[in-house]
């Protein structure tokens, strides 16, 4: 992984057009590495993200709630929680009041494969970007959003 167009052995009309094919092959790539990261601890990115929702939230969230701010919206959501609650990562509960309302919340055990994945070390590509470079990406894709 180097140069895009060395890459794709493909060249471009522009640097907006190839900057906009960048993005998207550097995200595709980005994926591959996360899925291939998690794999030593039976999750999926997606799974991750919503055990990270919940330890943030620290309580109980509506799962409607978890799905919205998903970084990356599952239409399979429900069942990545289903996997969840099979692994003993997470609990369901319904509400009282009304019974189409569910909630989960993170359990101990959830807290730990966090906390197993944080020690693990890091996404080591990151470490390819200072501090100063990690935030004028994230302003360039906040602007470009």
């Amino acid at each position: 992984m180097g140069n895009l167009s060395d890459d794709i052995q493909s060249k471009f009309k522009n640097d907006r057009l190839k900057a906009l094919v960048n993005i998207k092959y550097t995200a595709n790539w980005l994926n591959s590495k996360e899925t291939e990261f998690f794999k030593p601890f039976c999750i999926s990115p997606q799974q991750f993200n919503i055990l990270r929702i919940l330890r943030g939230a620290n309580k109980k969230m509506k799962v409607q709630i978890v799905k919205e701010r998903m970084v990356e919206r599952a239409p399979n959501a429900t069942r990545l929680m289903d996997k969840l609650c099979e692994k003993k990562f997470i609990e369901r509960e319904r509400s009282t009041n009304d019974r189409r309302v569910v909630y989960i919340k993170i359990t101990t055990a959830g807290l730990q494969l966090l906390e197993e994945i944080n020690e693990s070390g890091s996404l080591s590509f990151l470490d390819k970007l200072t501090n100063e470079e990690a935030i004028q990406l994230n302003n360039l894709l906040d602007k470009i959003r």
